[in-house]
């Protein structure tokens, strides 16, 4: 007997924009570092929502501050203060480099980046970017300005904000040159997440910072994907050992519950007036109250010192079957592939592992939670080793 129409399944695609190419599963409640699909598959997750799931799902410290803080209070702006926001942004602080002490919440993060761009052109009254070849930064229209490839590809807007020039990745002499008096901001993601887990040298970082504090442009180090203890640190900036002026997160911050910030210097915010930056959803109660249970948890189960070990467990045993080698820094990690990346990812998949594709066509790219234990690395290392090279 034939279906009436609301007897039909609901189908995502017959009521949304179609902008957004979708794998063959559908999700319906997540438990650790796994999902369950509508028709009954358990399926490890190494892709983590684009990095955002960073506990995996059903943390129950998470879980316990949602469900307090929603019963608590659901909403309210930055028209009032807060002690919730109070401590989500005393927290982040403290888990930022050394002298970022200044916290601006938002909601994403190409909203971190488009604010420290424009907080980079009110600071200095310049009006040039430097930017990386294969950066993404987002796509509102400073933070995609500054993303590589977008005017070719996506942008859309008839023209750039801003004067914006690219260095390639890891060139110091260009970068130099290219740092003038005329350049407001430097804006270099750490690890490259889009571009496949490219992990830019810790003397090309330097060399940034360098340039910058010469020139007097600002260094924003955009660790909305590496960011939040990804890399085995607080974030990529500790690792180098290099200090921005202003650091952007997003991602994984409130671990699901949308959240973005910019964290920047007291000399920078004492320079900034009421009125000069805002938001309305940024800063709420509910992704302050994740943002601190997300902090809490990365420093009480030392899930950093695990991400550490279990990155070089994947190191150690993943290069096999069609990955010829591994790049990137902690679990932001890029599988290089002898056929297409999206062939093996498909090939991952059909054996209930999602993995990711990158801008790179040959990378696979792997962004599992934090949590992620060595058992489900051997897994993966058996699942590799059953691929065709």
């Amino acid at each position: 007997m034939d279906m009436t129409a609301d007897q039909m399944p609901l189908r995502e695609s017959d009521w949304t924009v179609p902008v957004y190419a979708q794998l063959p599963v559908e999700p319906i409640r997540g438990d650790g570092v796994y999902l369950e699909t509508r028709d009954g598959r358990r399926i490890l997750d190494l892709y983590g929502g684009h990095a955002v799931a960073c506990l995996g799902y059903g943390h129950p410290g998470l879980l316990d501050a949602l469900r307090t803080q929603a019963e608590t209070l659901l909403f309210q702006s930055n028209a009032v203060p807060m002690a919730v926001r109070a401590e989500a942004c005393r927290a982040l602080a403290a888990f930022a480099p050394e002298g970022l002490n200044r916290v601006f919440l938002v909601n994403s993060g190409a909203e971190a980046n488009e604010n420290a761009l424009r907080l980079a052109f009110r600071v200095t009254g310049r009006q040039q970017v430097v930017a990386v070849q294969g950066a993404f930064h987002g796509r509102t229209g400073a933070a995609a300005a500054v993303t590589w490839g977008a005017r070719e590809r996506w942008y859309g807007y008839p023209r750039l904000p801003f004067q914006v020039s690219f260095v390639p990745p890891d060139d110091v002499a260009a970068l130099t040159a290219a740092v003038t008096e005329d350049v407001a901001a430097v804006i270099v993601e750490p690890v490259q997440g889009v571009a496949g887990a490219v992990d830019l040298s810790a003397e090309f970082l330097a060399a940034a910072e360098n340039a910058c504090r010469a020139s007097g442009a600002l260094l924003i180090f955009d660790e909305v994907q590496c960011g939040m203890g990804r890399s085995g640190y607080p974030f990529v900036a500790h690792a180098v050992g290099v200090n921005p002026h202003v650091l952007t997160t997003a991602k994984g911050l409130a671990g699901g519950f949308p959240a973005g910030a910019l964290v920047t210097t007291d000399e920078i915010a004492d320079r900034l007036q009421v009125g000069d930056l805002g938001t309305t959803f940024g800063g709420g109660p509910m992704a302050c109250a994740a943002i601190s249970a997300v902090i809490k948890a990365i420093l009480e189960e030392n899930l950093m010192e695990q991400v550490r070990a279990v990155s070089e467990r994947i190191r150690s045993t993943c290069v096999l079957g069609p990955v010829h080698a591994i790049q990137g820094r902690g679990l932001l990690l890029g599988l290089r592939t002898g056929p297409p990346a999206r062939v093996v990812r498909d090939a991952l998949l059909e054996r209930d592992i999602l993995a990711g594709t990158s801008g790179d066509p040959n990378i696979l790219r792997l962004l599992p939670p934090l949590t992620l234990g060595e058992a489900e690395v051997d897994r993966l290392a058996r699942a590799l080793k059953e691929i065709s090279a």
